[in-house]
């Protein structure tokens, strides 16, 4: 197990590298969850990155290996009890080796500390086998769905499926 801590304003840089080699491009190839075969450009900005880092109702937790970032996560207390799991990331050469899991475990610690009894997250619709890997770890799909941003709409129409588990 990797030492899991808060992410600082000094990690957004290898932050911000971690989360696009993790879902975009062809570096994203060597995982199994990226976003490439359906999406191109940019998941997200280094600024959008520093920003979640300084929203007082979000943590973002990194696995740290030595110097370098192995993993992230999102956590980001939406008050009335619910918490919201994003931007989880593990490198892409990594992925399948229990990172993702403990990164899961690590944020639905702080979603408890938040006072959350519910933590909920949104998956792209056509990403089954992820949604799966979800599913074992005792998320369940609401039935809710939420548009995709149309602006990153390219090749395929593309929606946002939500799943929650209770804490």
């Amino acid at each position: 197990m990797l030492p899991i801590r808060p992410a600082t304003a000094a990690d957004v840089p290898a932050l911000h590298a971690l989360i696009e080699r993790a879902y975009r491009g062809e570096a994203s190839r060597a995982g199994w969850t990226h976003e490439a075969d359906y999406l191109t450009g940019p998941r997200t900005t280094a600024a959008a990155v520093a920003e979640i880092i300084a929203v007082r109702a979000a943590t973002m937790l990194l696995a740290v290996d030595g110097d370098r970032l192995a993993a992230c996560v999102q956590v980001t207390d939406r008050g009335d009890g619910v918490a919201y799991l994003g931007l989880l990331a593990v490198e892409p050469g990594e992925q399948a080796g229990g990172i993702g899991r403990e990164m899961i475990s690590a944020a639905e610690d702080v979603a408890r500390r938040f006072g959350a009894t519910r933590i909920e997250m949104t998956v792209v619709d056509r990403r089954a086998t992820l949604i799966a890997w979800y599913e074992r770890r005792g998320y369940v799909l609401t039935g809710e769905t939420r548009p995709f941003p149309a602006a990153l709409l390219e090749r395929v129409p593309l929606a946002f499926v939500v799943l929650a588990k209770p804490l």
